[in-house]
């Protein structure tokens, strides 16, 4: 069995995390036993969530355990196999974490699934056609519901989530605009995702500057609103809403340090009658078929292009996770294992 590296969780950060909160750990993989499967990891998966992983906090979900292997989405191979149902050469993704190997239990329903590499390559099944892209998928479709002709917006528009959640409502004859950090990204969100527009919210100082930007690239308001970010941005949108807009919120990263962030203007929901509502896409398991299938083919037909961020090497994943949470990738942030 080969000698697996891995990144486990040594401290809890206080404000912004650090380099210093990992630890890097060789130990001997161990031997398989009945029912258990060998993969190594191709690809890493690096997204905002962990950061909220690592506080020991109230919420969604139970902490990073310290001492434990940072969790995280990988693809890669099977390379030995004691199950059924899996042989060695499969390609599989899971979640094993910041590690070159992993043991899976394939016993386990969901720990491991074999994905078909002919048109969609393998790394996208951390992206577009994976985790981020049913996020995007479940917000648009079950939430913001949009009609064709109603304008939807995106915070985060070229990452992983908010480039898929274009294609799909695009895909629906929706007005899609995007908010991003940078002229260079807003570019790419609007000549190669196909966005109607894309707003540059590094250029505004303030809410109700980054507002009035909206108002000029939402002529019509907004009707539906995918929140990754938080803070500003959702301040800013909310002064755009149409009345009964739909807000679909699966991430804040503008408080993943623990600063707080007061709403602006709460009175918004009732005066617009707004429904705001948050969700955990693995707690809604009986989309993920349905959504993986309309992700592949927008993949697979060039409808949706995503763009990754790689970086090299295990031992990069610690930098690279914290340029993430700085803003500091462009599209879907992998770390290259193989």
């Amino acid at each position: 069995m080969p000698l697996n590296h891995s990144f486990v969780l040594d401290s809890r950060p206080q404000g912004q995390a650090s380099v210093e909160n990992f630890k890097w750990v060789s130990a001997e993989t161990p031997a398989l036993q009945e029912g258990q499967v060998l993969v190594q990891h191709h690809y890493l998966s690096l997204d905002p969530y962990m950061r909220g992983r690592m506080n020991d906090s109230k919420s969604y979900a139970v902490p990073q355990a310290l001492g434990e292997v940072m969790i995280g989405g990988t693809a890669g191979q099977v390379l030995d196999s004691r199950h059924p149902k899996f042989k060695p050469g499969d390609q599989v993704v899971g979640m094993g974490g910041w590690q070159n190997f992993s043991v899976v239990d394939a016993n386990v329903p969901g720990m491991l699934r074999r994905v078909d590499t002919t048109h969609v390559p393998l790394s996208h099944y951390l992206g577009a056609v994976g985790m981020p892209g049913v996020t995007a998928w479940y917000g648009l479709v079950k939430i913001i519901a949009p009609q064709a002709g109603q304008t939807v917006t995106v915070s985060a528009a070229s990452g992983a989530v908010g480039s898929s959640f274009g294609a799909l409502a695009k895909a629906r004859g929706c007005r899609v605009v995007g908010i991003a950090g940078g002229q260079e990204k807003c570019d790419y969100v609007v000549n190669t995702l196909g966005f109607d527009a894309c707003v540059d919210y590094k250029v505004h100082s303030d809410y109700v500057s980054l507002s009035k930007a909206l108002r000029n690239a939402c002529p019509d308001g907004i009707d539906g609103h995918f929140e990754n970010v938080g803070g500003m941005v959702l301040d800013a949108v909310m002064l755009r809403t149409n009345a009964f807009a739909r807000l679909a919120v699966c991430g804040m990263i503008a408080g993943y340090n623990g600063a707080p962030m007061p709403m602006a203007n709460p009175a918004l929901i009732l005066v617009n009658r707004l429904k705001l509502e948050g969700f955990i896409v693995s707690e809604h398991m009986e989309v993920w078929p349905q959504a993986l299938s309309e992700l592949g083919h927008l993949v697979g037909s060039g409808q949706l292009r995503p763009r990754e961020s790689v970086a090299h090497g295990l031992a990069s994943a610690p930098e690279a996770f914290l340029g993430l949470l700085q803003g500091k990738n462009f599209g879907k942030q992998l770390v290259k294992l193989v």
